[in-house]
């Protein structure tokens, strides 16, 4: 498996993008995700946010981190495609998708929201996101790029909605990005959904959750954007081993993107020696080049 990071662990401290290329280097990781800006944003341009811009040159961005050794498991585009916010999503959405070709990255990040679409039915938004789904797949197909389904909302953390949206398409390019924080927070449990949707997985996030944060929240939330908890210190561990033993089992190869607060590395750094000892252990070889 690959070992990858989400470039908003680095968000609280305003880190650039190259900077977290910078600590990829160091730490010796050779994969990355990040979110995409659909357009000019100030923060970036002063140098103060981890993630992308469409205005950066895709192609020079893939040159420059050639030099790093370093290259992107994933673009998080995860505008809600549900609910009236879906007029949005879609064309960001395709818009990651040519950025992303550009950029010789092979996943494109989508999910829900977090709740219940206001003023619609169940039924109606799981419609309004298949006829999406059809259009963004399509494009992805000419590509040749996956679009993931994170788990992160109202219906992307029920498993048997999760498995109607699977079926949206008839496509191998909808998949799966397996959340273990966001199953656990919204009161289900990872191995499950790795155990039903394994051979789906193409990108994983890999989140703990503190059991100050699970006894407040679980079950009451869908989803945390980043873990306060380093990876193995949380009450989410023993789910994340065996989700690896599941995944490994299944023949998943593909990234495990961490996704726990950055400050300055000393988190991000700790959940790292964990996950390659957890490898290690399990018998899974880290695989660091494309």
């Amino acid at each position: 498996m690959q070992i990858s990071f989400h470039t908003d662990s680095f968000s609280s401290v305003h880190w650039s993008f190259e900077k977290c290329l910078q600590w990829a280097q160091k730490n010796d990781v050779h994969f990355v995700e990040s979110g995409l800006v659909d357009g000019a944003w100030w923060m970036n341009g002063l140098g103060y946010s981890p993630h992308l811009t469409s205005i950066e040159d895709p192609v020079l961005l893939r040159k420059m981190m050639d030099k790093y050794d370093v290259h992107l498991s994933q673009i998080d585009a995860a505008f809600p495609l549900s609910g009236k916010g879906a007029i949005y999503a879609a064309p960001y959405i395709l818009n990651a998708l040519r950025y992303a070709k550009l950029a010789g990255c092979p996943r494109v990040c989508t999910t829900d929201g977090l709740l219940k679409p206001e003023g619609y039915t169940d039924e109606q938004s799981m419609n309004q996101m298949k006829w999406y789904y059809e259009q963004i797949i399509e494009v992805a197909e000419a590509y040749e790029i996956d679009i993931t389904i994170e788990l992160h909302g109202y219906f992307t953390t029920n498993i048997d909605r999760l498995s109607e949206m699977l079926d949206f398409v008839d496509s191998p390019r909808l998949r799966v990005n397996l959340d273990t924080g966001n199953t656990f927070i919204a009161g289900g449990n990872p191995i499950d959904f790795a155990n039903r949707f394994a051979k789906r997985v193409s990108h994983v996030h890999i989140k703990d959750v503190s059991q100050e944060l699970a006894d407040a929240s679980r079950g009451k939330d869908t989803g945390i954007a980043l873990s306060h908890a380093s990876i193995g210190d949380g009450v989410n561990a023993e789910n994340i081993r065996e989700t690896l033993k599941i995944l490994h089992k299944a023949g998943f190869a593909g990234p495990l993107g961490m996704e726990v607060e950055g400050q300055g590395g000393s988190l991000i750094e700790k959940s790292l020696r964990w996950l390659r000892q957890t490898l290690a252990e399990l018998g899974i070889p880290e695989e660091k080049t494309v």
